[in-house]
């Protein structure tokens, strides 16, 4: 049944693709649905290896190494809770998800990049403070903006 033109899912997102005369579309069409619905503007809630005791419908979160539980083997992928049931997604270079409990946004390329704040300059022959200070409202302006973490 599948088309010739076309595997039978997408290879960013891994969407099930419709096909004619396709039988029990609703079921995958409700599947895109949900996958986009974790994905689109993606959002977690905290990076975590168990998962929360009672997660509620619609939220994510990033699975940490080491995952216990519904996780195991889930590590790097993106949990996403949907109808009482657990979701997991592969990330994908160029994807971006903003941190909730950090508040800091972090992306994929080839892993999880999570900037840190840079240490402040120290020591030196000549301390330039006038530098110094530039320096330390740049990370905060990096910190407010969500680029990186305190």
């Amino acid at each position: 049944m599948p088309d010739p033109l076309f595997d039978v899912r997408t290879p960013r997102l891994d969407l099930p693709l419709l096909f004619a005369a396709q039988a029990q579309k609703e079921g995958y069409v409700n599947e895109i649905a949900a996958r986009i619905d974790a994905l689109m503007h993606g959002a977690i809630e905290a990076e975590l290896a168990a998962p929360p005791v009672s997660p509620a419908d619609g939220l994510c979160w990033l699975v940490a190494s080491g995952a216990t539980g519904d996780w195991t083997g889930q590590s790097g992928t993106i949990a996403a809770r949907q109808a009482g049931n657990w979701l997991f997604f592969a990330p994908c270079d160029g994807m971006r998800l903003l941190n909730r409990a950090t508040g800091q946004e972090i992306r994929y390329l080839a892993g999880w990049k999570n900037p840190v704040r840079p240490a402040a300059p120290s020591g030196g022959t000549v301390v330039d403070s006038e530098v110094r200070s530039a320096f330390a409202a740049l990370c905060t302006a990096l910190v407010d903006a969500g680029i990186l973490r305190t």
